[in-house]
């Protein structure tokens, strides 16, 4: 474990760039043209980031980022 001393000015810029990248990445995955592969890279960057943002944001704001659950589409039922 690492620890890390910030103060609020720099908490305040961390959100902020992991907004912007969490945002770039849910725009990028649902472009059609993308390959599943790449998007599932940018599903498990995108987790990293948002575990990354719960640690700085507060939870009201976490919310509006949370993915829903995906449900496997090639389950044949």
């Amino acid at each position: 474990m690492i620890g890390l001393l910030i103060n609020q000015k720099e908490v305040k810029e961390i959100e902020y760039l992991l907004k912007r990248e969490m945002e770039e990445i849910l725009h990028d995955i649902e472009e059609p043209r993308i390959d599943h592969i790449v998007k599932r890279a940018m599903e498990e960057r995108y987790s990293i980031l948002f575990n990354l943002f719960r640690r700085v944001a507060p939870p009201k704001d976490c919310t509006q980022y949370i993915r829903p659950k995906r449900v496997n589409s090639n389950i044949d039922i």
